[in-house]
């Protein structure tokens, strides 16, 4: 049968449409610029009207007879004042063109580059959301990732800084090394170096990805408003703990006088005789900010109590404290920290029989065993080697007693070692040091052994100096900001932050003014002598 050849109206009319539409499409957009004004106004009354109604449906019955009353005044003045009505006009026609001003495109979704992204990171987790057996499965291969990734934020990169995943419910969620499977993909595929936050949600089958941002280092040595018994180790999270602190960040030329004021987050350190968590351990890489956190707590110690450093490592990083008020010793050899240790032991048991006679009695505690005093010691391990060296027992056992017993008498101690010898600390180190503070770019198997809890973030592999995580007892884990405190004495450090850290150090004894005294010995505690004028304790504050 032949083909009958078709109309000719519709083998030709294919472009008279396209001519047609273009004409009507071009008549459409001149019409919308001839009328925009009027369809401004008309979308502004409508915005109006919409928000007047809204007004009056939240506005109480019993206050509604009120508000027509003085409407109506307010109509009948505007009608009786001379150009009351135009100027009226006016104002609502002005009110409704801004109201329906054309505003800018909301986004409405992330890019073809973030959409791709998105994609790659949904194949990525295909493995480990899905099985087999599943009939309809959440993540498969080839799905789309809208069904599971929700709520992107991309920065100006296009990398993902913030993404809810919902997962099937038969993902083993309780396992530490399920999630640590999934968290090492996100962070992989979103972009390695920063810090991630994972929260997971088993109830809902949800998981929080946010990408935080560093901690601000600008914070230096100053005075911060604490009290008696409570020191800032550092700083951290806004919300991550409920309390402020007025700080000023530095200038740029490193001076906090000439910073600027804020609150911030801080994490503070409570000692005393009701502390739970009565002494710190600090672990850290070298240069990471151990000695540089040993200092700002010293300077924060020394107003209110009395001060015994050891410095194992031999570097120097605490002789600015040396013969200050209030600092009986600084001592970095083998025998003078032998020496030190032995009479801070002493000092700690001549404390607890004080204080248990006062009690006997039915009296306060004198006052020299309520002044507290910190026993600072920096790398012991250091004198441990040498102390086995020449055949002598480890110095650390010297602190045995302060540390059991510190809490009570009022004395606190305070261990700095670096993360490579963290096996040559005692026992009596690593079992009475509740509070424990990383430092630097180590590993989250390296910090969960020695806070025991994991990182809430994932470790950048470079970190300035100061920054790292702290655990007070069986508390969170916190990211950490320690204030910058240098040694004064070292030629590499900015002339702000040498005076910042001058400016807090008590006066020196020579700097003292001279009273009149024999030279004879006077006894001190614990048996330990000084002459007059020489570095011991410095009695209480009135």
């Amino acid at each position: 049968m032949a083909r009958r050849p078709l109309p000719r109206i519709l083998s030709s009319g294919t472009a008279q449409l396209a001519r047609s539409r273009e004409f009507a499409r071009s008549a459409a957009d001149g019409a919308a610029d001839v009328f925009h004004p009027l369809i401004t106004l008309s979308r502004g009354l409508r915005e109006l009207t919409g928000l007047a109604r809204r007004k009056w449906a939240e506005t109480p019955k019993e206050k509604r007879g009120p508000t027509l009353f003085f409407t109506g005044a307010g109509v009948l003045a505007v009608a009786f004042v001379p150009y009351g009505p135009l100027t009226a006009l006016i104002a609502v026609m002005a009110a409704a063109a801004w109201k329906g001003r054309a505003r800018p495109p909301v986004d409405t979704g992330p890019d073809e580059a973030a959409t791709a992204r998105l994609q790659a990171l949904y194949e990525a987790l295909v493995p480990y959301f899905s099985v087999p057996e599943d009939p309809a499965p959440l993540f498969a291969h080839g799905g789309q990732w809208q069904s599971a990734l929700h709520d992107p934020a991309f920065d100006g990169a296009g990398r993902p800084t913030a993404l809810r995943i919902t997962y099937p419910a038969y993902f083993t969620d309780g396992e530490p090394a399920a999630r640590a499977r999934v968290e090492q993909v996100l962070h992989a595929k979103s972009g390695r170096g920063r810090e991630y936050r994972f929260v997971w949600d088993e109830e809902g089958n949800e998981l929080a990805m946010t990408v935080l941002p560093a901690l601000p280092a600008t914070v230096a040595a100053q005075r911060f408003v604490t009290a008696p018994g409570e020191t800032v180790l550092g700083f951290t999270d806004e919300g991550a703990v409920p309390r402020t602190l007025p700080v000023l960040d530095t200038d740029p030329a490193g001076h906090p006088d000439g910073g600027t004021p804020r609150d911030a987050t801080p994490v503070i350190w409570r000692t005393g005789p009701r502390s739970a968590e009565p002494h710190l351990l600090v672990v850290g890489e070298p240069g990471s900010g151990t000695s540089t956190l040993l200092r700002s707590i010293a300077l924060q110690a020394l107003p209110h109590g009395d001060l015994v450093i050891v410095e194992g490592g031999g570097t120097g990083d605490h002789a600015c404290l040396a013969g200050r008020v209030g600092v009986p010793a600084v001592e970095s050899s083998l025998a003078g920290a032998v020496s030190a240790l032995e009479w801070a032991s002493g000092e700690t048991e001549r404390r607890l029989i004080s204080a248990n006679r006062a009690r006997q009695a039915g009296l306060p505690a004198p006052p020299d065993t309520r002044r507290p005093l910190w026993i600072l010691v920096d790398r012991p391990s250091a004198l441990g080697q040498l102390a086995a060296a020449d055949g002598g027992p480890d110095p650390q056992e010297l602190l045995r007693i302060p540390l059991r017993h510190g809490r009570a008498a009022g004395v606190v101690v305070v261990v700095a070692e670096q993360t490579d010898c963290l096996d040559e600390l005692t026992e009596a180190v690593r079992t009475h040091t509740r509070a424990r503070v990383v430092l630097g770019p180590l590993r989250a198997e390296q910090v969960e052994a020695v806070l025991g809890g994991p990182p809430p973030t994932t470790p950048v592999p470079h970190t300035p100096p100061g920054r790292g995580y702290a655990r007070l007892g069986t508390g969170p884990v916190l990211r950490l900001q320690v204030p910058a405190v240098p040694d004064p004495y070292d030629d590499a450090t900015p002339e702000g932050l040498r005076e910042a850290v001058l400016e807090l150090l008590p006066e020196r004894h020579d700097e003292l003014p001279q009273v009149p005294a024999a030279a004879e010995p006077v006894e001190l505690t614990a048996g330990r002598t000084t002459t007059a004028g020489a570095p011991g304790p410095v009695p209480a504050e009135g």
